[in-house]
């Protein structure tokens, strides 16, 4: 048996060497849903954004299949070794196979991290799924999910996106490590989990550098061969500062216009599409009621976590305005709720949101203390039709609701969500 393989079956050993935390908070949200599969021959995907816990996620499922004496094979691709052994599809099959007959031909369980690394990787997961093997892979690429490979996959898969920390689980691991964190800090510097294992300004800010050029320059530049780097930073830049906004791929060019850089429609709408790939924004599109449509030309972005805004800021002055709806978004999300956003004649309404056959039209502001925030953000409820609950979100102490809004006050919409309190 190789070397490698011996380092496979002392996994407790292993982690220690490429720095996983055996401590983090179990997320049992994510987990739930991929148990049903942990036998199954379907593939099971586990994507999202670099550090938002996927690796985490994946050492957790594998602590519950060894418990149970399944045979357990890790391997991570960020790691060059590892890449090296199996650059492509074919020797990473061999690799495997060699493996499965080390252990008498038992069923295995096959944990790939950061698969999209390896060249033909989709083939080889096609190949490895057929005999007494289930498949788990992780990537920080929506190609993962994309048209051309789950159609090579024929149905074959089940996909799991994972997200930074809300509120709820941040509170939770600041507890494991005997820090606290408020609904303040979550609003500046949002639910990286590692983040809360530095002391200080410095170290934090170290931190986010690091996760920024990781993301910008591996994930994108990199990954996606970005030859106008220069470019691509200013618009990258200037997305994640802009987050709970509407944009148009117009919209983005007049600025750089303004800002005398050139920078074509086709080339902006390519690298949004690069920032989604990795998700590090969502995109959603407004819905007109007028036009029974969506408008086709412009969308509202969020990023995945608002610290990707707050790093970006020279001044001290945090857009704490935007990050309180991207938040509220981020936090519905997670909850399962779909949301669009609802542009009627008085105004936008942020969310409208489903679950359960339920539909709520959801408001979000920082504040309504001052009347022209108040009578904006309830005109727009009161355009829309009393079929479905109107929520106001708000960060006040003072209780805004009426006969027919409810107000939700921000901190117990991050403990309980929209449910009543």
């Amino acid at each position: 048996m190789s070397i490698l393989f011996s380092t496979m079956n002392n996994f407790i050993d292993f982690f220690d060497v490429i720095g996983y935390n055996k401590d983090m908070i179990k997320r049992e949200r994510y987990i739930e849903k991929l148990r049903p599969f942990y036998d199954s021959d379907l593939i099971k995907i586990i994507v999202g954004i670099r550090r938002s816990g996927k690796s985490v996620i994946m050492e957790q499922i594998m602590d519950e299949i060894r418990e149970r004496g399944g045979e357990v094979l890790y391997m991570n691709f960020e790691d060059d070794r590892t890449l090296a052994r199996t650059p492509d599809a074919q020797r990473l099959i061999e690799y495997v196979e060699e493996y499965q007959e080390s252990i008498n031909g038992q069923k295995m369980y096959v944990f790939f991290d950061e698969v999209q690394e390896v060249d033909g990787w989709a083939n080889a997961c096609k190949t490895l799924r057929l005999s007494k093997k289930s498949l788990f892979i992780t990537g920080s690429n929506s190609k993962l999910l994309s048209g051309e490979y789950t159609k090579e996959f024929s149905g074959r898969y089940v996909s799991l996106r994972v997200r930074p920390f809300v509120y709820v689980e941040l509170e939770e691991y600041a507890r494991e490590l005997g820090r606290e964190v408020s609904a303040l800090d979550y609003l500046v510097w949002g639910g990286f989990p590692k983040r809360l294992e530095f002391d200080g300004d410095e170290a934090r800010s170290l931190y986010f550098d690091d996760l920024n050029r990781s993301i910008v320059e591996n994930d994108l530049i990199v990954r996606y061969g970005v030859k106008n780097t220069e470019l691509f930073k200013r618009i990258v830049n200037y997305v994640l500062r802009s987050n709970a906004r509407i944009f148009s791929a117009r919209s983005i060019e007049a600025y750089l216009k303004n800002e005398h850089v050139d920078g074509s429609i086709n080339t902006i709408i390519k690298y949004l599409e690069h920032l989604e790939d990795a998700y590090v924004i969502d995109r959603v599109r407004p819905f007109s009621p007028k036009t029974k449509a969506e408008l086709a030309y412009s969308f509202k972005i969020y990023d995945a976590d608002v610290s990707l805004n707050s790093i970006r800021v020279n001044d001290g002055r945090y857009d704490l305005t935007h990050n309180f709806e991207n938040i509220v978004y981020n936090e519905l999300i997670y909850r399962g709720y779909t949301l669009e956003v609802y542009n009627g004649e008085k105004g936008e309404i942020d969310f409208v949101a489903n679950k359960d056959q339920k539909k709520y039209y959801i408001q979000v502001a920082y504040s309504v203390a001052e009347d022209k925030a108040y009578e904006r953000e309830m005109s727009a409820l009161n355009e829309v039709p009393n079929d479905a609950e109107k929520i106001l979100i708000t960060n006040d102490a003072m209780d805004y609701s009426t006969s027919v809004v409810r107000h939700v006050r921000f901190e117990n919409f991050l403990q309980y969500g929209i449910n009543k309190q």
